[in-house]
């Protein structure tokens, strides 16, 4: 099937003004594809500015781009008006370098990562891979939320290896910057039986902030208190207290330093907890959640309704 001129036009129109467009679904702040989300993470994890098509909001696009560059898959970089591929070939090329000089960047720092493996988890791990033949290592995967994963895979050569402890490690090449001073143990305690990584580098994990904290907090001012709830929830019951909401949207706290405290208030703490992962997950290193909610606040301030 032959691509409608105006569409040709179209998509021609757009390489044309921007030196380098993802074609993905969703946004890169929110993919909707796991592939997508690759893409979009190894664009914003080199720094580089890049315009982005969320092809579910076009459908015309979405079948579009697949036959302007006959690629029948999403997502597709372009780079000067020429397909480079999708999120494997994207993967692939960033942990080589051929990403990089495509883009006029510097060659990447292939330095492995300095990371420790206790005695107890080489042992577990030295049997797991005699179990899998010995012709394996092992390969630690971590995502721009630090979200991490282990397993045993065959060596890549484009791959960074680190060695700790005699046991070969390969991260692709983000990941090697994100593991600096990671370290992989074995436990048996009240966390469980296995293996657990921890990693310095990673967002602390979003605390538990009573009202009373917060209200004292507040009150000394080191505390950014956002109520996450809707303006009609807002009147039925709100924190007698300075405090932002989303009404305007999240991108003027995204764009908050990423040192700022911020505490997320919402009916009873549901909402509030995603709010908080939300900004955690974009590095910011102090996020609470007021436990309970309004509901519990209007427990130490009888002025607070209940609704």
């Amino acid at each position: 099937m032959s691509l409608d001129p105006a569409l040709r036009t179209r998509i021609e129109s757009l390489l044309a003004a921007n030196h380098v467009v993802l074609f993905m679904k969703g946004q890169p702040g929110a993919p909707q594809c796991g592939f997508s989300a690759k893409a979009s993470g190894t664009l914003n994890a080199l720094g580089v500015d890049y315009a982005h098509v969320d092809v579910l909001s076009d459908p015309e696009i979405r079948e579009g781009i697949k036959e302007y560059g006959d690629w029948p898959t999403i997502p597709q970089l372009y780079i000067a008006g020429e397909l480079v591929g999708g999120s494997d070939i994207i993967e692939q090329m960033s942990n080589s370098g051929e990403l990089h000089a495509a883009l006029g960047l510097p060659a990447p720092d292939r330095t492995p990562p300095r990371i420790a493996i206790t005695p107890a988890a080489a042992e577990m791990l030295r049997k797991a891979i005699e179990d899998a033949g010995g012709d394996v290592l092992v390969k630690v995967d971590i995502d721009p939320q630090y979200r991490t994963r282990l397993q045993l895979a065959h060596e890549d050569g484009g791959a960074i290896t680190a060695e700790a402890a005699g046991i070969r490690v390969q991260f692709d090449l983000a990941g090697a910057r994100r593991a600096e001073g990671l370290t992989i143990d074995w436990v048996d305690d009240a966390r469980g039986r296995g293996l657990v990584i921890e990693n310095p580098n990673a967002p602390a994990p979003v605390r538990a902030l009573s009202p009373a904290e917060a209200d004292a907090r507040l009150k000394a001012g080191t505390l950014t208190l956002i109520d996450v709830r809707p303006g009609e929830e807002r009147a039925q019951a709100s924190v007698n207290a300075p405090f932002a909401t989303f009404d305007d949207g999240l991108a003027p706290f995204e764009s908050l330093p990423k040192t700022t405290p911020l505490a997320f208030l919402c009916h009873h703490g549901g909402r509030s907890q995603q709010a908080a992962e939300h900004f955690r997950q974009l590095g910011f290193g102090e996020v609470y959640n007021i436990v309970g909610g309004i509901d519990a606040w209007s427990d130490t301030d009888p002025a607070i309704p209940k609704y």
